[in-house]
This record gives structure tokens, sequence and C-alpha cells, in this order.
């Protein structure tokens, strides 16, 4: 089974891994260890094995998952297309209830024209909704 963002809590950090061993406990290919001390990940010197700190591997791991995260500020929506929150076009979005306190909004990005959503509680939609207009549709 391949895992698509692998776990740094799984990683020991007063150990060395060899890139076999990492990619044993990740469950991925060799290569893709490879690829990441390629893209600097730190090694312990240049000899062969190529051995890894386990303390450096959760470092980078962590800053490789936080590096891609996008929270999104009052009044935005995450557009899957363009991979940014965005305010949707005219500032506008509609409330549709999934259960009575959940719910999704949606609207439209204003670059790419597809629709976007986002999850929200019935609760913290004042909050979310920053200075958007929204209009809640019925079932």
């Amino acid at each position: 089974m391949r895992k698509r963002r692998p776990n740094y809590r799984l990683v020991k950090i007063h150990r060395s891994y060899k890139v076999e061993e990492v990619a044993r406990l990740f469950g991925i290919h060799k290569n893709t260890v490879r690829a990441w001390v390629k893209a600097g990940l730190p090694t312990c010197d240049s000899k062969r094995p190529t051995l890894i700190l386990g303390r450096d591997l959760a470092v980078y791991l962590q800053a490789r998952r936080t590096k891609n995260k996008h929270p999104c500020q009052p009044g935005e929506i995450y557009c899957v297309r363009c991979r940014a929150p965005k305010r949707p076009a005219g500032d506008m979005a509609d409330y549709q209830p999934i259960t009575a306190t959940l719910g999704n909004l949606m609207g439209f990005c204003p670059d790419c024209e597809g629709v976007i959503y986002r999850r929200a509680s019935l609760a913290k939609l004042p909050q979310i909704r920053g200075k958007l207009e929204v209009r809640i549709v019925e079932a």
C-alpha cells in the first residue's frame, strides 16, 4: 500500500537510517528517498551507504507537509484547480445545508471559473463568511 504523505511521527529521531530502511518504513520506493536527498534531505556524509539521521528526516517531512498548506482566511474558499484560496466571483456564495449543523459554501472561482466549495458549520458561518454575501439555499 502506497502512502501519499509519509507520517513523520513513525521516525525514531535518535536513529540513523539507510535509504532502504526509510523506504521500508513508509512503504515507498527507495528511488523516492533518493529524490528527497537530491531535493535537500540532509545525509550524514557523502560515503556509502547513505545514512540519514532520524531527526533530519522528521524535520524534512514536516517542512514538506507544511509548505503545501494554504489556510483559507474569512471570505475565502479553496480552489482545487488553482491550488490556492480565492474570494468567490462577485463576493457571493451559496450555503447548502447537508445536516442541521453542517453544510457547504459554494461559489465560483474568479480565475478559472470553476465551482469552489468549503465545508462550513452553520454556527461558524458568520466567522467564515467575512465580507461575502451568503445566500442560504434550502433543499
